[in-house]
């Protein structure tokens, strides 16, 4: 009989509060789930790290969240091994000797970020980033990132830090907020360094009466969906490579407890792709008038809003905007609101939380009888059709020219991963297999 092998007691020293720490969390679990090996693994019950008595820790190895400036320091005296995962540095002194380390590379990220904005016709840029700190050290290498790329090109690099997320500090972050969007060039294309951080960006847009993507296009990184449920606006975002981290991660890790020698040194890993949604297709637009009733009905749509009401708000006679839109984009503003109703619709359902019934409550249908019919009229099939992804559907959907959530999103493919050791060599894509000499 085959013997099994041995169960190894395994920390997992991350904050499952973050979408980064989470998507890492799960590459880990896929390798395991993949393979023989056997861990016994510690996570704190709410998912957060705390790293006060782990010197007692009686365990096999551990993988942790070197972005956190208390990690190194807390592992030094450890005798278990240890594999690191983190961002990537320009610096090679800025990371942990001595020690595997599995990073995400930022200057990739800046590059997809940068290239999407590019091809949607911008030539103006801002990076939206963190205060310094220790603890962002990952968003000033984004930052800088973001600098030297746009600098190369012969354009300037404009960077805003703002202030960091607090109660006491939210109606002046706001304010400074609005008043650097205000001092922005228009059109202009913004990257921001999180997701978190480009939702509060967009806010501010909102509140500023600034179209986005119109006159601000913008993205993220992270593509968190908690994030992308609290924005009216969808938001795109650079999808990390962070389950392919943690199966390298675990990978490094099992082949050290089977007394392979530890080597230091970094792998870059590159994102995956981006997941494109409406706060970064730029579309340029001269009527003034209808970039500010496509703000207003990208905000609205689903809420039921007709067309009257949209030329309320910009304080023109019905007629006068029919006559802006049909210049300008040769349709009705009755059509526009309904093609953002349906691409929502779409995308809800594709996404199977929401009943049929709900998906047209929540998309401005007026039941979903309703809702039938419109698809029947526009696509030619059922929402149930739509949900189970039948060709037909999925072509009339994608007619829309608008991408939904991340089911039916363009997404752009990454380059492979760079790996910093000077004899390897991975793709970003690979499952987690033997890592390949040079």
């Amino acid at each position: 009989m085959t013997s099994l092998p041995p169960v190894h007691r395994i920390a997992l020293l991350f904050n499952g509060s973050k979408v980064y720490d989470r998507g890492i969390i799960t590459g880990i679990g896929n390798y395991l789930s993949s393979t023989r090996a056997r861990w016994d693994l510690f996570l704190e019950e709410d998912f957060l790290c705390r790293l006060k008595g782990i010197e007692r820790w009686q365990g096999d190895g551990i993988i942790a969240d070197f972005d956190d400036p208390a990690m190194a320091p807390a592992l030094s005296g450890l005798q278990v091994p240890v594999v690191a995962v983190g961002g990537s540095y320009q610096d090679p002194q800025a990371y942990p000797q001595h020690v595997p380390y599995v990073a995400t590379d930022n200057v990739a990220l800046i590059e997809m970020a940068y290239r999407h904005l590019i091809e949607a016709g911008l030539n103006q840029f801002a990076c939206f980033s963190l205060p310094e700190s220790q603890s962002n050290r990952w968003a000033q290498e984004r930052e800088r990132a973001f600098c030297q790329r746009v600098e190369k090109d012969g354009v300037q690099a404009r960077v805003y830090r703002g202030l960091s997320t607090s109660a006491s500090l939210w109606d002046s972050a706001v304010q400074q907020q609005i008043a650097w969007l205000h001092s922005l060039p228009k059109p202009i294309g913004i990257i921001a360094v999180t997701d978190a951080r480009a939702r509060q960006l967009l806010q501010a847009c909102l509140t500023a009466d600034i179209a986005v993507p119109e006159q601000v296009a913008l993205i993220g990184i992270d593509n968190d969906p908690l994030t992308r449920t609290l924005t009216r606006v969808p938001l795109s975002s650079v999808i990390q490579g962070t389950e392919q981290m943690g199966r390298l991660a675990a990978q490094m890790l099992h082949q050290m407890l089977h007394g392979k020698p530890r080597v230091a040194g970094q792998i870059l890993v590159a994102p995956e792709a981006i997941n494109v949604q409406s706060s970064s297709l730029h579309q340029p637009l001269g009527d003034p008038y209808v970039m500010q009733a496509m703000h207003y009905i990208r905000q609205y749509a689903c809420q039921g809003i007709k067309t009257a009401q949209v030329a309320q708000y910009l304080g023109v006679s019905r007629s006068s905007l029919e006559a802006h839109f049909r210049r300008q984009l040769g349709r009705s503003v009755h059509d526009e609101i309904l093609r953002f109703k349906l691409t929502a619709a779409v995308a809800a359902l594709r996404d199977g939380a929401r009943s049929v019934a709900q998906v047209a409550q929540g998309c401005g249908f007026k039941s979903a009888q309703y809702l039938c019919t419109v698809f029947r009229r526009e696509y030619g099939c059922s929402p149930g059709d739509a949900r189970t992804g039948e060709p037909g559907c999925g072509l009339a959907a994608a007619k829309s020219g608008q991408p939904g959530n991340d089911d039916c999103a363009q997404r752009v493919a990454a380059p492979s991963a760079v790996v910093q050791f000077t004899h390897r060599r991975i793709s970003s894509r690979t499952g987690g297999g033997a890592l390949e000499h040079r």
